[in-house]
């Protein structure tokens, strides 16, 4: 995937991953999230592409958009989520009502608009577009090897027991490594 970074030149972008995150009507926003976001943004580890709150209201069930981001994000996620924005620009070489239903990988349309859908009345969501700078150059070969993803995903914690005692194991292994290399200077 590439952007195009002005003056005609295409810049390659990183993997972009959508991270939907629920949270209960009793949820505390003191801003801990948004802290990690940054540090990770800063550490050149992610960027924020767009971020967007959603909140389902208790009586009417009606999605609403919050303003929690700021002006500048959101609009890029409203749009995947059927919102309409005043002012908005349709993006170029789309058109209204374009849906592409088919895709290789990842999140459908249907998929990311289901997600929404999906809350509680009373609960709300942030949708978090990221890029995943660390892996740019990764994405490049394996592309370039003629490589596809079949799949991603965190593992549930039951994916995790099946196989945490290798996990240990293979993380105290490279502890060790990394502390030898670290005492001879390697």
């Amino acid at each position: 995937m590439t952007e195009n970074g002005g003056g005609g030149k295409m810049k390659e972008i990183g993997p972009v991953q959508l991270l939907a995150i629920g949270f209960g009507p009793a949820a505390k926003f003191e801003g801990r999230v948004m802290d990690e976001l940054s540090k990770l943004e800063n550490q050149k580890t992610i960027r924020i592409l767009d971020l967007l709150f959603v909140h389902k209201d208790a009586e009417t069930g009606d999605l609403l958009a919050l303003d929690y981001q700021g002006e500048e994000l959101g609009a890029i996620l409203g749009a995947l989520l059927g919102f309409e924005f005043e002012g908005e620009i349709q993006p170029a070489g789309s058109t209204e009502g374009e849906q592409l239903e088919s895709h290789a990988f990842g999140l459908s349309l249907r998929e990311i608009e289901a997600m929404a859908v999906s809350l509680e009345p009373g609960s709300s969501a942030g949708f978090l577009l990221v890029e995943h700078l660390w892996a740019r150059d990764l994405k490049r070969a394996i592309r370039q090897t003629g490589g596809v993803p079949l799949g991603e995903g965190f593992l549930t914690p039951e994916a995790v027991a099946e196989v945490a005692a290798e996990l240990i194991a293979l993380s105290e292994i490279l502890e060790e490594l990394e502390a030898e290399e670290a005492a001879t200077g390697a």
